[in-house]
């Protein structure tokens, strides 16, 4: 069970990481800042479900597996962090586009990269 937990952690910064340095940077080069902004509000719910999704199987898998570790802390926490990206700051970073608040909504974009950042160095240190 524990290298189905690793193999699950090991996806999930597999998706991240080719969506955070692959697809992202992308969508802004292919795309006008039109329809890359219309593109990126309908992946970005798909993105932070699927994340939670899998952590979410990780943390029950990794809770039965060895109880109240540190790995069981750490998956709980970047559940959380999902959880509050997509419900919380996604709607919030939307809002602030949607009404030209563009000094917040920089601020808001960019709590929402560094809390990726610490996701992907949490699933780093998950796997280490």
């Amino acid at each position: 069970m524990e290298s189905l937990f690793q193999n699950i952690i090991a996806i999930t910064l597999g998706m991240m990481i080719f969506f955070s340095f692959v697809l992202a940077p992308m969508i802004f080069k292919i795309l006008d800042p039109d329809n890359a902004g219309k593109f990126v509000r309908k992946i970005f719910p798909y993105y932070y479900f699927v994340n939670l999704i899998f952590l979410s199987f990780a943390a029950i898998l990794i809770f039965f597996i060895s109880s109240f570790g540190i790995k069981f802390y750490i998956t709980t926490l970047l559940v959380l962090s999902f959880i509050f990206a997509q419900f919380i700051l996604m709607p919030l970073i939307n809002n602030l586009k949607d009404n030209n608040q563009e000094k917040k909504f920089k601020y808001a974009h960019g709590l929402s990269v560094i809390i990726n950042f610490v996701q992907i160095i949490g699933l780093i240190y998950l796997l280490i």
